[in-house]
């Protein structure tokens, strides 16, 4: 009789009792933490002086998950901040260290050739930023932890959410809260002898504030049906820089955005934002819907650092950050139902991204502190029922979350048409307040299934085209992928089971090399996608997976021809350690 592999015992886990979940520590979350906070915090003071009568609300477990090391250390974006939200959460947070870079005193847009360059006479209204504030995202997302502990607000980091936990309720089911990852799992899922089991964290109201394509939230909102009669989910993938530049040559506080050169196959631009200490903040962005099967906003990146028209500004200079991370694009027609029973979700995970002006922020902000309007509310009525919490679907309406997000409902599925094709359509947009010719334009595919074969896109010589050359590297301005990923500070338990699910290998040998040589390797920003080859079939490569240089962008999930890559929540903790970004 053949040994039988020895049986586990089974896992015993810990059960936490908290009032208020949120799930995920970015911008939208901490700021439905300390909102909440603040309102409850106003409400004792306002009865304990006889300002209202009532009764107060005795101390609230309020616990924010966030599945980075530290708060801050997941977060990338451009950035320039719409302070409209920030001003209404902290009213004084000048004063309280608000780690702004600089505020906007000067905009430009150019179209940019091979080589050559063109100054717009006039600053498009979407790249209009008077009054906004250039910002590191992960520094924000910092300070708001920090202002969020000093309230007594639970913050666990290092704990990723991995399961939604279900009651039966009034609606069918009713979310209760989470169970957070197993940590110390060998690669084939045994027990390590540091091994913890997840809790199980049960919850009166649970937050979903992830970000960008929610992992768990995906599951919940397909459990629940909170996308149907709603747009498919589409995003854009953007890669970032900091670029220490030669002293006294860069003046804070502009912005530049730019179009045409480097993407020529996709729509997309780019941004160069100015910063104090002669940095600078240098990105590339395109749509994820692009036929193009070799398309690599990193290499872009180099090359855009190679026009003369930006090697003029960094000559002399060091990279000194590296990031990428995917955001939404669908606008206000993706957004899924925004509640249920026992639940909320918020930010960039219900799509609320204003992708025509690029900003996102004020708007997660905003959404979860209307969340925490809601909280508040159903804490007094002791009822989390979707009764009380479809309020906040209600508030956001109310809201310029939708005034803004209403002016580019139609924007994504314009411009995926192209940069110039569709551009008197958005031109006809801005004139009738987003509708254009036709309202509620619908997204007929997912981003994956746009993706067209390199001969057809690039001919039968795809490497010898300029287009697709990495400038050399020289690991001061210049670098390939994998030097790239060092500067992120990304770091995996190389022992632990690979977080990136491939369904089908045989198809990445057999036909996507083929006939798309891979789209993996050149979308993924962080190299974690490498064909090589195959020691069983010679001839033939085979798909390697480097999951440890993964920095939890997500283009995989999304833009794979087949569908066939599956981004799960890795140990908590791993992942990037943006402090720049």
């Amino acid at each position: 009789m053949e040994n039988q592999p020895e049986m586990q015992p089974e896992i015993q886990r810990e059960t936490m009792d908290v009032d208020v979940l949120i799930v995920g520590g970015g911008s939208a979350g901490l700021s439905a933490a300390l909102h909440l906070q603040n309102s409850i915090n106003a409400h004792n003071e306002a009865i304990a002086s006889g300002q209202k009568t009532g009764n107060p609300i005795p101390e609230q477990m309020i616990v924010v998950l966030e599945k980075a090391s530290e708060v801050g250390a997941h977060s990338m974006s451009g950035a320039v901040l719409n302070p409209v939200a920030l001003r209404e959460l902290v009213p004084d947070f000048m004063d309280q260290g608000c780690p702004i870079e600089a505020e906007v005193t000067y905009e430009a847009v150019y179209h940019l050739g091979k080589k050559s360059s063109f100054k717009l006479p006039v600053t498009p209204p979407p790249f209009q930023n008077e009054g906004n504030f250039i910002i590191s995202i992960s520094k924000l997302n910092r300070w708001l932890g920090q202002q969020c502990e000093a309230k007594g607000i639970n913050i666990f980091p290092g704990f990723a959410a991995v399961e939604c936990l279900y009651e039966d309720g009034p609606n069918g089911k009713k979310v209760v809260g989470v169970r957070t990852g197993d940590k110390g799992i060998d690669k084939d899922g045994s027990r390590k002898s540091n091994f913890e089991p997840g809790m199980l964290l049960k919850s009166k109201i649970t937050i979903f504030a992830e970000g960008t394509r929610g992992s768990l939230f995906q599951k919940v909102a397909s459990e629940l049906g909170l996308m149907e009669g709603k747009n498919p989910d589409v995003y854009e993938l953007g890669v970032k820089e900091i670029i220490q530049c030669a002293p006294g040559t860069i003046v804070p506080g502009q912005v530049i955005h730019t179009l045409g050169f480097p993407l020529v196959k996709g729509v997309g631009g780019t941004w160069i934002y100015t910063l104090p200490n002669d940095q600078i903040s240098i990105g590339v962005v395109g749509y994820l819907d692009t036929t193009d099967p070799l398309f690599d906003p990193h290499r872009m990146l180099q090359q855009l650092k190679a026009h003369p028209f930006v090697m003029n500004m960094i000559k002399g200079g060091k990279v000194l950050a590296y990031g990428g991370k995917t955001l939404p694009a669908g606008g206000w027609y993706s957004m899924p139902k925004l509640y249920h029973d026992g639940m909320m979700v918020v930010g960039d995970t219900a799509s609320m991204v204003d992708v025509k002006k690029l900003k996102g922020i004020h708007m997660a902000m905003k959404s979860g502190m209307l969340a925490a309007e809601t909280a508040f509310d159903s804490i007094l009525a002791q009822d989390s029922s979707a009764t009380v919490l479809k309020a906040y679907e209600e508030r956001v309406n109310n809201s310029y979350i939708k005034t803004d997000l209403w002016k580019t409902r139609n924007f994504h599925q314009t411009l995926s048409k192209g940069m110039y094709a569709s551009m008197p359509l958005i031109g006809l947009q801005e004139i009738t307040g987003g509708r254009g010719l036709f309202d509620n334009m619908k997204i007929e595919h997912k981003d994956y299934e746009t993706t067209e074969s390199v001969l057809d896109t690039w001919g039968p010589r795809p490497w010898d085209q300029e287009e697709n050359q990495l400038p050399k590297p020289d690991g001061v301005l210049f670098f390939d992928k994998l030097s790239s990923v060092y500067l992120t500070g990304t770091m995996h338990d190389e022992h632990s089971p690979s977080h990136l699910l491939v369904a089908n290998t045989s198809v990445c040998r057999d036909v996507c090399y083929e006939k798309y040589q891979s789209p993996c390797n050149h979308f993924c920003p962080a190299a974690v996608y490498e064909m090589v080859p195959d020691e069983e079939i010679q001839g033939k490569k085979r798909l390697q997976v480097n999951y440890t240089n993964c920095i939890h962008c997500k283009t995989c999930d999304i833009k794979c021809p087949f569908d066939n890559i599956d981004w799960t929540t890795p140990e908590g903790g791993g992942g990037p350690n943006y402090k720049e970004t």
